[in-house]
């Protein structure tokens, strides 16, 4: 089992997860965060973190969808990250909002930290 961030976390990327991560298996984009699924320790520490609830565990129907795409991520164009940023000053009101990876996903790796 391993943990991945879903659409839930596309524009809002508060990133109180990244601080709990005890392994840093977090990579950033510029738009969300993706976890390395064969870094992560399935800890489940980052899960209650997420103000947007964005974090599942790959046991959840909804999160197989989501495996493939932090791996792709994860191992490849974004940096990995270690520490809190700063989330979008319009997080908030991201949050909830249905449909965020066909309007808003970007692939583009983020600054990292």
């Amino acid at each position: 089992m391993t943990y991945v961030v879903t659409e839930a976390c596309i524009r809002c990327k508060y990133m109180d997860c990244v601080e709990v991560c005890p392994v840093d298996c977090f990579y950033e984009g510029t738009s969300m965060l993706a976890i390395n699924p064969d870094e992560c320790i399935d800890c489940g520490v980052c899960e209650p973190e997420c103000p947007a609830e964005a974090i599942l565990p790959d046991t959840e129907p909804e999160a197989e969808k989501w495996l493939e795409l932090n791996r792709q991520y994860s191992t490849g164009p974004w940096p990995n990250i270690t520490r809190k940023g700063e989330p979008p000053a319009d997080a908030d009101s991201y949050q909830g909002m249905p449909n965020k990876y066909e309007k808003f996903f970007d692939p583009a790796p983020g600054e990292g930290s």
